[in-house]
């Protein structure tokens, strides 16, 4: 091992020209351009930088002085692939964010632990696969008008359900868990409304920091904020206290991960919150650590930011 424990081909591979890896999947939407403001960053550095396909066992991930998940985005479907390609990729070079964090962010029981640690969420049933669920009873519990059940491995809304708590909504509801829950762990949650109008806010951090913020809305009746769903998305400036909020989220998902190994001993390299407004505030819905989309369209000045942050790790 080199410094910083990185590989010491790795290590070498610092003093001399540098190769960077930006980590994507095989068949990326054409419509994906975000990231050419990180590209445009790096090229204006002078820094040689490829788009490794996280799955492609054609791929040496030792040829990198380094490797930034940034485009995995089918990862959800294959997760004990990816696990593996985690743990491969980290012995080869160095790969950021860290693999522990990468582990433990892949499955949304990570916001239970955030919970424990005072960052609000949404009241969470947490089912697990092959449990028998009395629905109607964890809905009384809930009190909600409304229910809203999510994987716990998932991106892009695959399999979320929105439901009316009435005897056809809970049926589909059940319906849904029959199909899905001998397979998969899952949450039931109360349907939050504010996100039909309001959206949902997300801060974006660098290096511990939030460089900026967005909101995204989605089209008239639907849920879903992800542009795939034709949702628009712009800047936004939170209040004071949901940009403490988000920064309480990140710095206890730090926490959580601990500092990014052989680095300064700062904090994670790059994140993204998630949050939902309530009656009285907001709650957490994600935290992104894996391959978060960093809409640096709304930032441009944060790509050049996540470069000079992740160089200066490098050194």
């Amino acid at each position: 091992m080199g410094r910083l424990g990185l590989p010491r081909r790795a290590a070498q591979g610092i003093v001399g020209p540098m190769l960077l890896g930006l980590a994507t999947r095989s068949d990326l939407p054409a419509w994906e351009v975000d990231d050419r403001h990180l590209h445009d960053a790096l090229r204006a550095r002078g820094i040689r930088f490829e788009l490794p396909v996280w799955d492609d066992p054609a791929v040496d991930w030792r040829r990198y002085t380094a490797v930034l998940v940034r485009t995995t985005w089918d990862y959800q479907d294959k997760l004990p692939a990816f696990r593996a390609w985690v743990d491969r990729a980290a012995a080869a070079t160095r790969l950021l964010n860290p693999p522990h964090v990468l582990h433990w962010n892949t499955d949304k029981h990570y916001l239970r632990d955030l919970q424990r640690a005072g960052v609000g969420l949404a009241p969470t049933c947490w089912l697990d696969r092959g449990a028998r669920v009395d629905l109607p009873g964890l809905l009384r519990g809930l009190g909600c008008r409304e229910g809203f059940l999510k994987p716990c491995v998932g991106a892009t809304a695959r399999e979320t359900l929105r439901f009316p708590v009435d005897e056809a909504g809970i049926a589909r509801a059940a319906a849904h868990l029959a199909r899905l829950l001998p397979h998969e762990d899952f949450m039931l949650q109360p349907f939050l409304p504010a996100v039909l109008d309001r959206g949902e806010w997300s801060a974006i951090f660098v290096g511990g920091a939030i460089t900026h913020c967005v909101r995204k809305i989605p089209v008239p009746g639907d849920y879903r904020v992800q542009d795939d769903f034709g949702a628009r998305d712009e800047p936004y400036v939170p209040t004071a206290a949901e940009r403490a909020a988000a920064e309480h989220a990140m710095a206890q998902a730090t926490a959580r991960g601990g500092p990014c190994p052989g680095a300064d001993g700062g904090p994670l390299l790059y994140g993204r919150t998630d949050f939902l407004w309530t009656g009285d505030g907001c709650v957490l819905t994600e935290l992104e650590l894996v391959e978060p989309s960093l809409f640096f369209r709304h930032g441009p000045a944060a790509a050049e930011r996540l470069v000079d942050s992740w160089l200066q790790r490098l050194r």
